[in-house]
Parts: C-alpha cells; sequence; structure tokens
C-alpha cells in the first residue's frame, strides 16, 4: 500500500512539473510574440524617421573624387549630387517591402526629381555643350552618362517582371554614370575632351530646363484643376516632393554652370538676372510645409501648396527665358 501511495504521489508530482512546463512554454509564446509584434510595430515608423532625408541645402559643394581640378563646375555637381543621394543617403525608390523605407513617399520622389534634372541636363551636355561646333561626334562618357541617367529608379536588384535573374538595381546604374561623368571631366581637364562655353550653348540648355519646368507646370496645373478641394490627396505630396526635387537639381546645376559661364554671363550683363533667376528656384525648393495640402485655390481657411509652389516654378522659367532673350541678341 505504501509503494501504491508514493507512486500517486510522483505520479501527482511529475503531473504539476509537466503542467508548469507548459504553463512557462505558454507564457514564453506569448512574451516572444509580443516582442514581434511590438517589433513589427516599432520597425517601420523608426526606420522611415531613421532613413528619410529630404536634402535640400543648396550650400551643398561636391568633394573627393567627384572633383576635378580643371573641370566643369557642372559635371563636378553631377557627381557629387548623384554620389550622395545612392552613397551617403541611400537611395530608397526601389527599396523592397520588407526595407522600412519602402513605406516612405517624400523622399524616393524628391531623389527622382533631383535625378530627373541630372538626366535633362546630361544630354543636353552630351548634344550641345560636350561637342564640338558642326560635329556629329558625341562624346562616349558624356553619351553613356546620359543613357544610364534615364534609367527608372524604381528598379531593384531583382524585379520579376523583367526576369528571374537578379537584374542591375537603379543605384548600380546611377554609379556607373557618375564614373563617367568623372572619366569625361579628367578627359577635359587633360585637354582631350571638349566644353564649349558658346552663348548657343548655353542658350539652347536654358531653353531645354525652361521646357521641363513647363512640363512640370502643366502636371501641376491639371492636378490642382482636377483634385483640388478634397478632403484627402494622396498625390499631392508626390508631384509637391517630384517638383522640389527636379527645381533642386537644376539650381545646382545652374548655380555652377554660372562659374563654368562666368566670362560670358559677365560680358552679356547677365549677373543680375542670373541672381534673380536662382533666387526664384530657392523660393521652390524652401517650401516646406508639415502636411502638402491641395485644398481649392480661393479657399478661404487652408492653402494650397501645389499652386503655391507652380507660381515659383513659373517665375523661375520666365526668368530663364528672359536670359535666353538676352542672349539671343
Amino acid at each position: 500500500m505504501s509503494e501504491i501511495g508514493n507512486d500517486g504521489k510522483e505520479t501527482k508530482r511529475l503531473g504539476r512539473r509537466t503542467d508548469a512546463i507548459k504553463e512557462g512554454a505558454k507564457r514564453s509564446w506569448k512574451v516572444f510574440a509580443l516582442l514581434i509584434l511590438l517589433f513589427l510595430i516599432l520597425y517601420y515608423p523608426i526606420g522611415m524617421i531613421t532613413i528619410n532625408n529630404i536634402e535640400d541645402d543648396t550650400s551643398f559643394v561636391p568633394t573627393g573624387k567627384n572633383v576635378v581640378a580643371g573641370g566643369s563646375h557642372a559635371v563636378d555637381m553631377m557627381a557629387g549630387l548623384i554620389d550622395r543621394e545612392i552613397n551617403v543617403n541611400r537611395w530608397t525608390a526601389n527599396d523592397p517591402f520588407f526595407m522600412p523605407s519602402a513605406a516612405l513617399d517624400n523622399m524616393p520622389n524628391y531623389q527622382q526629381g533631383i535625378i530627373s534634372a541630372l538626366a535633362r541636363f546630361g544630354f543636353e551636355l552630351t548634344d550641345q555643350i560636350g561637342r564640338t561646333r558642326g560635329s556629329s561626334q558625341t562624346d562616349p562618357d558624356l553619351q553613356e552618362a546620359a543613357g544610364l541617367l534615364q534609367y527608372s529608379g524604381t528598379k531593384w536588384a531583382w524585379d520579376p517582371t523583367i526576369s528571374l535573374l537578379p537584374t542591375a538595381a537603379s543605384e548600380e546604374q546611377y554609379e556607373k554614370a557618375r564614373n563617367s561623368l568623372i572619366d569625361y571631366n579628367k578627359r577635359l581637364a587633360e585637354g582631350n575632351a571638349v566644353f564649349e562655353r558658346r552663348a548657343d550653348n548655353l542658350l539652347a540648355t536654358l531653353d531645354r530646363i525652361a521646357l521641363d519646368m513647363g512640363s512640370s507646370t502643366a502636371t501641376i496645373d491639371q492636378h490642382v484643376d482636377e483634385n483640388s478641394g478634397g478632403f484627402v490627396d494622396f498625390q499631392a505630396d508626390n508631384i509637391f516632393y517630384g517638383v522640389k526635387g527636379q527645381s533642386y537639381g537644376y539650381y545646382m546645376l545652374l548655380k555652377a554652370l554660372s562659374q563654368d559661364f562666368e566670362s560670358l554671363i559677365k560680358e552679356r550683363g547677365l549677373t543680375n538676372a542670373w541672381s534673380q533667376m536662382l533666387d526664384s528656384f530657392k523660393y521652390v525648393i524652401d517650401l516646406d510645409p508639415f502636411i502638402i495640402v491641395n485644398a481649392a485655390p480661393d479657399s478661404q481657411f487652408l492653402p494650397n501648396h501645389l499652386t503655391a509652389q507652380g507660381f515659383y516654378v513659373l517665375r523661375a522659367r520666365t526668368q530663364l527665358q528672359e536670359i535666353s532673350n538676352i542672349l539671343l541678341k
């Protein structure tokens, strides 16, 4: 009887121990699940705050390998801006869903706006400034850079819509473009490349920039016309930051071009007009509302940030055209 009693006690002890282990395991899984949930809740917001960076510093100066003594200041600026956005700030427009920056939209649109300005100017370098008058030959480095800057900014290393194999990511293509620009500038400094500082080249470049900015104002106008006054507009900030990035890119390039074409600008008496044009671009860049509102243009209570932006873009475009008219004389 005593053995049976002892066996019963031992069985109860084992049962209690098993129950305790099960209960402990349940508690551990609950804690683990809670930690995972907490991580997921914090991962995207904290990651977004950490990565998000709308760098609109107009005093930015390219440094290091991006600067070539004796080369073009505008090409230095192109290389410096590409380097900053893909290597320093990190390119975010192509981040996959598991990266917290994939949930950002303002920074990606801003970065793509900068690259769009560099790409447009890259064509002007290839077709106008970087080739000899009357020659059909284009510079191979400039041609390659201009083509690579046209590459979509949203391509990640793997895109199943193109191929099941790894593809070239956007930042890889832009890095190649940067290297081509640096190679061109080195050859230019050595006297083995062309950078024609003629009035007609500058005129053609300014006209193309004005046309590009005109396209942006048309986008703003259409969006305001079709969507203003609504309670929520999820596209307004995308347009706003895309135009802001484009304007920043052009501002920095035009500031650098004023160094490349310094003699011509002084000779034609364009110093004040050029400064006023840059000021208008800077007004676009300095617009920095916390929330982009696309209210009715005649609203008594809410602003319309797209129309405000569009006004300064149009003013900058008009001043570009005024400078072009002076260069025609």
